[in-house]
């Protein structure tokens, strides 16, 4: 090898040293888009908090058709993206298949537990800030009826309406809890005209409170809810702003904080683990804000309070879909 040569060559492994070392993070959002004002748009939020802290870039990509899952992971691993995150359940089965192809490569899955030696997976405890948010609608209700509007019904999101219909019950036994789910596959997400008629639907046997979990189709039920004269409840991102004094609260989950962790931590972020975000974690909640607040009272506000700190100290024990256990129906 010459001198030229062995020179060429060690110039080109720095560069890629260096490459390696620079290598960008990545965020891939579910079906809906990025701004759907929920569940993606918490996502691109905390993407958003770590760019203008650190002033780094990171690529993103939003599909848009449910084939695209495997394709949009691998394009991002064969660019060196380093870590990638995923926002969605959905993610788990492709995440299986391309996870091992790219063992170098660092997964992060929000809302879904996938084992593997370079993955970290994010669990939330939606039962627990639907809850809270199932406290202040019980005690909000003046008709004893309030309403659940989901989007695609999978158990992630039974889980929202048992913790919801829990916190209900726990005002009030008597208080009628109606629930719709809005399809069976992932366009459930994103029809906010579907979400508007469940909701006037709900309105017309007497809800007087909906709690929408169902990204974006969620925007069409406080809408028609706004429109309608009662109150509604967001989720995932804080959308009490959408209709100021209409929205009682917005059941938080933080899928910002974790793909903010997630893009801090960068090539080092732990991987083999699940982390679980929970209200002892701040990782669920309901939001209070000037938006909201000539709805909460005194009163309301101490409500959730006792609760969120039973729920956290481990007295209060919230039921999860998902565990087996008899959740209540209404």
């Amino acid at each position: 090898m010459t001198f030229l040569t062995r020179l060429a060559a060690s110039a080109a492994l720095l560069a890629l040293s260096a490459g390696l070392a620079a290598a960008d993070p990545a965020l891939i959002y579910d079906l809906g888009g990025k701004f759907d004002k929920s569940f993606n748009e918490a996502a691109y939020a905390g993407a958003e908090k770590w760019k203008a802290e650190t002033g780094g870039t990171y690529k993103e990509l939003e599909m848009q058709s449910e084939a695209q899952r495997e394709q949009a992971l691998r394009r991002l691993a064969e660019t060196g993206a380093n870590p990638i995150v995923m926002t969605g359940f959905a993610f788990a089965e492709v995440l299986k298949k391309v996870a091992p192809d790219y063992p170098d490569t660092r997964f992060v899955i929000i809302d879904s537990a996938v084992e593997g030696a370079n993955v970290q997976s994010n669990l939330f405890a939606d039962e627990q800030g639907s809850y809270l948010a199932g406290v202040m609608a019980g005690m909000a209700t003046k008709t004893k009826t309030v309403g659940f509007i989901g989007g695609m019904d999978v158990p992630l999101i039974r889980n929202f309406a048992c913790g919801y219909v829990q916190g209900v019950k726990s005002v009030d036994p008597a208080i009628k809890v109606l629930q719709n789910m809005t399809g069976t596959t992932p366009a459930a997400w994103n029809d906010p005209v579907k979400g508007g008629e469940l909701a006037k639907a709900q309105k017309a046997q007497g809800a007087d409170v909906i709690y929408a979990a169902a990204g974006g189709t969620g925007i069409g039920v406080l809408q028609a809810a706004a429109d309608e004269g009662i109150l509604s409840i967001g989720v995932d991102s804080n959308q009490n702003h959408l209709h100021p004094g209409k929205v009682l609260t917005s059941a938080i989950k933080r899928v910002d904080t974790a793909v903010y962790d997630a893009f801090k931590a960068g090539t080092e972020v732990e991987v083999g683990k699940t982390n679980i975000w929970d209200v002892a974690h701040d990782g669920v909640g309901v939001a209070m804000d000037d938006n909201n607040k000539p709805l909460v009272s005194d009163e309301m506000a101490k409500a959730v309070e006792d609760a969120r700190a039973k729920i956290a100290s481990g007295e209060l024990k919230v039921v999860n879909y998902n565990t087996g256990n008899a959740c209540p129906v209404q």
